[in-house]
């Protein structure tokens, strides 16, 4: 397969699933299931990319089926992560205040920033289709090392948003700010564990004793998951809704946990609060 038509599958892949991701929601009232379909698609449009036939190799080889792998155990677990939480509670508080900000015209709006979310998805997929093209021959032990990376990753993700649940059930916590565990060195440190996964297939596609230059675009794919989850759709819209629902408490909290990367909390002159 040509690396060009490749690409093209690619983006109209990831361009129908969040139409049908789009339809879904709709028929559900729930903005949040968009999250799950999208978790799925990169990850079932990651597979199918990783696993392509490009170029004269015969058939996929072992880094193919680890790249398939890893962004296949990453969707699984985020999706069904946002899933259950879709399905058990009620909408996603940063498509609740689209849902009033947009009022009667909240649905288109909605297709459009769902075929945003779309290409964005695509643009990773790509990523994850340089590391799995890669032509070095046999395994590297930055390989390996980027396998120990994700392995951190997923595990990561996973301890936070299990930290996250149990807190939540306690009664004794309502409406009070999560800042125990993970949380209490990051305020999103779903969102870091997140952007570390993607990292692995950077470490996978770069080989800077070979010809395979392009490999080095891969770097665009944790700088872009980077952008996305700290400035536009992940850790803004969250932390206006929390300030919405906690107030000055979640005011204290910002101004002693780090924001992304997990950091000792600084010492804060405002008041705790409900923390």
């Amino acid at each position: 397969m040509p690396a060009v038509v490749l690409l093209i599958a690619i983006f109209a892949a990831m361009s129908v699933a969040m139409a049908v991701g789009w339809a879904c929601q709709r028929a559900w009232n729930n903005g949040g299931w968009t999250d799950a379909f999208w978790s799925f698609s990169v990850g079932g449009v990651g597979v199918a990319a990783a696993l392509a036939p490009v170029g004269t190799l015969a058939g996929p080889s072992l880094r193919q089926g680890l790249v398939a792998a890893l962004v296949g155990l990453w969707s699984l677990r985020l999706g069904r992560h946002i899933a259950a939480r879709a399905g058990e509670g009620p909408e996603d508080a940063r498509y609740a205040a689209l849902r009033t900000e947009w009022g009667p015209d909240f649905q288109r709006r909605m297709f459009s920033f769902l075929q945003t979310q779309a290409a964005a998805g695509a643009f990773l997929v790509v990523t994850v289709a340089l590391a799995a093209h890669n032509p070095s021959p046999a395994l590297r032990p930055t390989d390996l090392a980027a396998a120990v990376l994700f392995v951190l990753s997923v595990s990561g993700a996973g301890i936070a948003d299990q930290q996250l649940a149990v807190f939540r059930r306690d009664p004794d916590n309502r409406g009070k700010v999560c800042d125990v565990g993970l949380w209490a060195l990051s305020r999103h440190p779903n969102y870091f564990f997140e952007w570390l996964g993607w990292t692995a297939y950077a470490v996978i596609a770069l080989d800077p004793g070979s010809t395979y230059g392009i490999g080095w675009l891969a770097l665009t794919g944790p700088a872009f998951i980077y952008y996305l989850l700290r400035h536009v759709s992940g850790v803004p819209l969250l932390e206006a809704a929390m300030l919405r629902s906690r107030g000055d408490a979640y005011l204290a909290y910002q101004a002693r946990v780090s924001a992304f990367f997990p950091w000792p909390p600084r010492r804060s002159h405002l008041s705790d609060g409900a923390l």
